[in-house]
């Protein structure tokens, strides 16, 4: 059977507009990773400022990616948290993280190669 290409261009667009830009993965990750206060998530995250994480959590709230509630047992009273649509895609975000610590391997010794 034929792939469809526009198809299959139209599915990485969504997947692309959904969990694009520096900052959603990371944040995903730091959430999944048990960091589930405002700013526990900042400061897991070098170089986010609180209004793009804001922003960010907003928009991801918006898709069905984190959601937002109170503790009201605490002194700071939101926690996020990734929802279950959200861990569908930790397999992936999984296999990303290993493609990125090998591609990093792959550049290093290319450069140290290219040095000899």
């Amino acid at each position: 059977m034929a792939r469809n290409q526009q198809e299959e261009v139209r599915a990485l667009q969504d997947t692309i507009y959904v969990l694009g830009g520096k900052w959603k993965l990371p944040i995903i990750n730091s959430i999944c990773n048990g960091n589930n206060r405002f700013k526990e998530i900042q400061q897991s995250i070098p170089g986010i400022t609180s209004r793009m994480l804001s922003k960010e959590l907003k928009d991801m709230e918006l898709n069905n990616l984190v959601k937002r509630t109170e503790d009201r047992d605490a002194e700071i009273a939101i926690l996020y948290e990734s929802t279950d649509y959200c861990k569908s895609f930790g397999p992936i975000i999984t296999e990303m993280i290993n493609w990125g610590i090998s591609h990093r391997e792959h550049i290093k010794n290319k450069k140290t190669n290219t040095a000899l």
